[in-house]
């Protein structure tokens, strides 16, 4: 595939809003979990108390990311089928009207009068070209391209639990203080990528991107542990 093809698949992702779940899942699964851990740690309770509090922030936060990403495809695709439905009905009262915009928009874009005139004109006999055409140009969306909800739902679930698993997992073999630095380390290593990731995306540099996520990591282990101590503290 050459280098035109990614970027135009690159950019469908981010239009899509693919590479926003993707991210939003795996950091939320890391630092969600990773607060929740420490805090129940910061308290006091033993690694079985630490490790049964993580696979429920776990499954709790998985399950919510899912249902979130499934309800907000879901209404993105309902609300962009209804204006396709309103276009329609528009074309079938005032076709000229949707050609007409469809042709001031192709010259805002920089083409000629008589280039957007003569596209328009091919447009107005073939009633889904037109449809999909004045969506695209007007209304700014891809009728093709509206998302999937289950798909949504699923990659939510699956990166949210792939990021807990980071800061969770240490606890499976152990407690103590070692299990609450690895924690810490793992967490951080994740965020390293996802951040260096997304710095290298969006021009911004690797280290911009990924100190930018470990200084999110650091300030959420510090103020949960410290939060879970001092209510242990007065607990106690």
């Amino acid at each position: 595939m050459d280098g035109s093809n990614l970027l135009a698949r690159r950019a469908l992702q981010v239009q899509r809003g693919a590479a926003r779940a993707a991210v939003l899942g795996v950091n939320d699964g890391l630092v969600s979990v990773l607060c929740l851990v420490l805090a129940v740690a910061g308290a006091g309770a033993d690694a079985a108390g630490v490790l049964l509090a993580g696979f429920a922030g776990l499954l709790a936060g998985a399950i919510s990311m899912a249902a979130g990403e499934w309800i907000s495809v879901r209404a993105q695709v309902e609300l962009f089928a209804g204006v396709l439905r309103d276009i329609d009905r528009l074309m079938q009262k005032d076709r000229s009207l949707l050609g007409s915009q469809i042709a001031t928009k192709l010259q805002e874009s920089g083409y000629s009068a008589a280039t957007a005139d003569k596209a328009t004109q091919e447009l107005q006999h073939d009633d889904r070209l037109l449809r999909d055409t004045y969506a695209r140009q007007v209304m700014g969306f891809n009728p093709d391209e509206l998302g999937s909800p289950w798909i949504a739902a699923i990659s939510s679930f699956v990166l949210f639990t792939l990021g807990a698993l980071a800061p969770l997992a240490p606890w499976v073999f152990g407690g103590g203080l070692f299990a609450v630095i690895l924690s810490i380390v793992l967490t951080g290593l994740a965020s390293l990528l996802i951040g260096g990731f997304i710095g290298a995306s969006s021009g911004k540099g690797i280290m911009h991107g990924a100190l930018r996520q470990l200084f999110i990591v650091i300030l959420a282990s510090v103020v949960t542990y410290g939060t879970g101590y001092l209510f242990g503290v007065s607990v106690g």
